[in-house]
């Protein structure tokens, strides 16, 4: 199995290079290198800034020559800078990296990951960081939430209109941001909308299709099972059901029980049911090892790409589960997603984690180029060794100020 510390030092080491454009973080190729046939994406920015917040608070700012928060502050920044939108409000999809906006489109997963990156650096006292997360909060309450509290997908860039899209993979990122908002302030008001999108796109939806949740929906949330057949690889919106988020998902909702007093049953239940449905559909499902990048309906595969991050998201998941049942199953599991890691995944030469690999488990590039940023392996290894409430932010926060080892 993975060594987990040495890994995410190995990790922070080559993200730091992203920090070396002045508009946020850079988009990583698969030396480290910025690559300069990118724009900075606020989603790579807000994601890099929250690894950084966290490895302050870790205590693994060594990897990086002491400047974990320093970095993290460099994200804060551009994000209260260069990415943020001052005529309308919001934050752009992406600048050039002098600062000009590129995608002016206002996306909620985007909004999900500055509220993420704000939450954190708030708790690890990073300048900037309080007022990002209200910043990010008020934006994220009045323009993308519905009156039942469900996700408005895209904006337009004045942020008055949306589209009719609703996607169940920003929905799920809403749900890890406002988890990391109620612990960063004390507001519980934030626990109860993720619980509130929970329930409605898993204990509703996902759960009504035997836990193959769609990804895509119109604007009533009537879903669309065929949206983007003909594009089934899209790195963001592909046709079918995406294992990965299976796994996400699950861990989330073991996060929102660990965090709620009296929380529903459910929670544990369809946690359960989404993460067999992910091995059982997703898991060397051509015959080969690793997960495929997603399934049909009737759970065959159809893009058989490994991406870096369900990996990551299973052996998070796997963690979760063990620590939340003591079921031995569970811990094999998470035993078997690291050592696919770590023979398959894990880049000895280049750094990082490779994010492709093709279906016999080769690095590629059809889906996603360059290793972008570190949240989804970073995390996974940090999450693995820590209780599920809560979020990892505070704990680290809470154990650093008691004096005590943070693992």
């Amino acid at each position: 199995m993975i060594d987990h510390s040495t890994e995410r030092r190995r990790l922070l080491r080559f993200a730091r290079a992203a920090a070396d454009v002045e508009a946020g973080f850079a988009w990583l190729d698969e030396h480290g290198a910025p690559d300069p046939t990118e724009p900075v994406h606020t989603w790579v920015t807000t994601r890099m800034t929250y690894v950084f917040a966290l490895a302050e608070l870790a205590g693994e700012s060594d990897a990086v020559d002491g400047q974990a928060l320093a970095l993290a502050e460099h994200g804060v920044r551009a994000l209260t800078g260069a990415l943020r939108d001052a005529e309308h409000g919001g934050w752009f999809a992406s600048v050039t990296a002098e600062g000009a906006p590129v995608d002016t489109r206002k996306q909620a997963y985007a909004h999900a990951f500055v509220v993420l990156a704000g939450a954190t650096a708030a708790v690890a006292g990073v300048r900037g960081g309080d007022g990002l997360l209200t910043d990010a909060l008020a934006v994220v309450e009045r323009h993308f939430l519905d009156d039942r509290g469900r996700v408005f997908d895209e904006l337009a860039p004045d942020l008055r209109s949306a589209t009719d899209y609703r996607g169940a993979n920003s929905s799920m990122h809403m749900v890890e941001a406002f988890l990391a908002a109620a612990d960063a302030t004390g507001d519980e008001v934030w626990r109860g909308r993720a619980l509130a999108i929970a329930e409605h796109v898993i204990h509703e939806v996902a759960r009504g299709h035997g836990y193959l949740l769609p990804e895509h929906f119109g604007a009533d949330w009537e879903a669309q099972p065929e949206y983007n057949r003909d594009n089934p690889a899209d790195p963001f919106r592909p046709f079918g059901c995406t294992p990965g988020h299976l796994l996400e998902w699950a861990r989330l909702l073991l996060h929102l029980e660990a965090g709620t007093d009296g929380p529903p049953r459910w929670l544990l239940e369809d946690a359960r049911g989404l993460f067999d449905a992910a091995v059982e559909s997703g898991w060397a499902a051509d015959g080969r090892p690793g997960f495929v990048y997603t399934v049909d309906w009737q759970r065959r595969p159809v893009v058989l790409s490994r991406m870096h991050w369900v990996h990551a998201e299973a052996i998070a998941a796997a963690a979760a589960l063990h620590r939340r049942t003591g079921t031995d199953a569970y811990e094999r599991w998470q035993a078997a997603f690291e050592n696919f890691v770590e023979e398959y995944v894990v880049d000895t030469a280049g750094g990082s984690w490779h994010h492709e690999l093709d279906a016999d488990n080769a690095p590629a590039a059809t889906v996603w180029h360059g290793k972008p940023d570190v949240y989804h392996a970073y995390q996974a290894l940090l999450l693995a060794e820590l209780p599920l409430a809560p979020v990892a932010a505070v704990l680290l926060r809470d154990l650093r100020d008691a004096g005590r080892p943070g693992r």
